[in-house]
């Protein structure tokens, strides 16, 4: 196993929001939450210096939403890995979060193990749509 914690980047509006991410996804020795994110503009100004793993984003943020966010990200730093959030369960928002270069969606309702099994498959390089999205999914 890799000694080295992956490093996240919180991105979301809402800072209970945020605190309570960073609180849950701390309690596992394999996360350190590196920053705390309130706008776009803060996050685009730390993706460099700060060099998360994986950045988990809310989807639902002004002026600049998660897909448009997640794009200019990816333009600073290209190895970084993003993970949509959102409280809706939508599968399009998986599909645009993937589209804008995203590597997986979870919703704010996956549970707690699901969350921790999405960001380390996506940090493994896999591609994660958490399971409620999933189940709304047209058959292929």
């Amino acid at each position: 196993m890799n000694a080295e914690p992956i490093r996240i980047m919180l991105v979301d509006d809402h800072s209970l929001v945020r605190e309570s991410w960073k609180i849950l996804l701390e309690s596992n020795p394999r996360i350190k939450v590196i920053a705390d994110c309130e706008t776009s503009h803060m996050a685009l100004e730390l993706v460099s210096s700060l060099d998360p793993d994986i950045i988990l984003l809310d989807i639902n943020m002004t002026p600049v939403n998660g897909y448009q966010l997640a794009r200019q990200l990816l333009e600073k730093k290209p190895r970084v890995k993003i993970i949509g959030l959102s409280v809706n369960h939508l599968p399009k928002n998986a599909t645009q979060m993937l589209e804008a270069g995203g590597k997986g969606f979870l919703t704010k309702t996956s549970t707690l193990d699901e969350i921790i099994a999405g960001i380390i498959a996506v940090h493994r390089g896999e591609i994660y749509i958490c399971q409620e999205i999933r189940r709304n999914l047209p058959p292929a």
